[in-house]
């Protein structure tokens, strides 16, 4: 496993993040730690989750298996950099008008409480907005987030979901309030997916953002099972979809064949290919899974190569303004 710094922290993360979002929902519990045992043991130490994973009634669910995990001991959670998120409202909140999703320093501390109890952990690493909410003051989330670094609950603050300008503002009102700041952006970024190189990816280079790429095989429709399709894979086997892109997935299938390495570890190797980039998550559903994904930080796509995958899936032509102006 290769590591790097996240963002412009000293903490030091694995090059491929564990997803965590099926487990609960497609994986079961046995096989969930199953993966995250063979995780650790291949050098992964940086997991993602969020309170709401597990999904409506079952929200928690995922973090609470990590917290069983954890719980196993043998050393898990000090192999860990744990990262979770908040923003959305959790099942067991009422309908009152402070319950709804959001930022604000009373859903940090109430959501981060909860989050601590469900994974078995007495502090979270990497405490994350799970999108952006433009109605809280930037005063109000540093003060709240000071208070939970003070108390040592956590320990940096990233972001997911945010715009380039959004980044730049944080950042600015984070040295206002002698704080670090952001040190991650978790973004949707893959081949399907290049409009964060306008704006994002340059902000967050600018501003020492670490990049984390959610979706970076775009809800599976570059694994390689889009065009054959498999049980379980309902996202990528969306014939919509499917159907939409039929002309790029085949010609990134033949691409790949000749490279000699499977679509999905392609997309992925694509993505660590930008120097924004700290890692893209992973979201394995089985052991298997995990397994095909690990040689991804072996895999170097060399300029000709960029250069087709360029032709296959266009970006917007680099960053913002000279993709679009003179």
């Amino acid at each position: 496993m290769q590591y790097t710094y996240l963002g412009r922290s000293g903490l030091k993360v694995s090059k491929l993040c564990l997803g965590t979002m099926n487990f609960g929902v497609s994986t079961d519990e046995k096989e969930a730690f199953r993966i995250m045992d063979a995780a650790v043991e291949a050098g992964i130490n940086f997991f993602d989750t969020a309170n709401i994973y597990g999904w409506g009634e079952n929200a928690g669910r995922t973090e609470e298996i990590i917290g069983r995990w954890f719980a196993q001991g043998g050393g898990r959670r000090e192999k860990v950099v744990l990262a979770t998120k908040f923003y959305g409202k959790m099942h067991d909140e009422h309908d009152g008008p402070n319950d709804e999703g959001g930022l604000s320093a009373y859903k940090l501390r109430r959501h981060l409480e909860g989050s601590l109890k469900r994974l078995q952990t007495d502090h979270i690493e990497l405490y994350q907005m799970h999108h952006v909410d433009r109605n809280v003051s930037w005063d109000e989330l540093w003060e709240g987030f000071r208070v939970a670094m003070n108390q040592g609950k956590i320990g940096y603050v990233g972001s997911s979901n945010f715009a380039g300008f959004d980044l730049v503002k944080a950042q600015y009102e984070a040295k206002a309030h002698n704080m670090l700041g952001l040190v991650s952006e978790q973004h949707k970024y893959s081949l399907l997916c290049r409009l964060p190189e306008l704006e994002l990816l340059p902000a967050a280079q600018e501003q020492g953002i670490g990049v984390i790429a959610w979706s970076p095989l775009d809800g599976g429709l570059l694994s390689g099972h889009a065009l054959k399709p498999i049980e379980g894979s309902t996202r990528a086997n969306n014939p919509e979809r499917v159907e939409k892109h039929r002309q790029q997935l085949e010609a990134f299938e033949r691409l790949c064949k000749e490279l000699g390495e499977s679509e999905a570890n392609v997309a992925l190797a694509w993505t660590l290919a930008h120097p924004a980039l700290t890692a893209p998550i992973i979201g394995p559903r089985t052991l298997e899974q995990l397994e095909g994904a690990l040689r991804v930080v072996d895999i170097k796509l060399d300029e000709a190569t960029l250069q087709r995958l360029d032709e296959i899936f266009p970006g917007p032509g680099g960053a913002a303004p000279k993709a679009y102006a003179w």
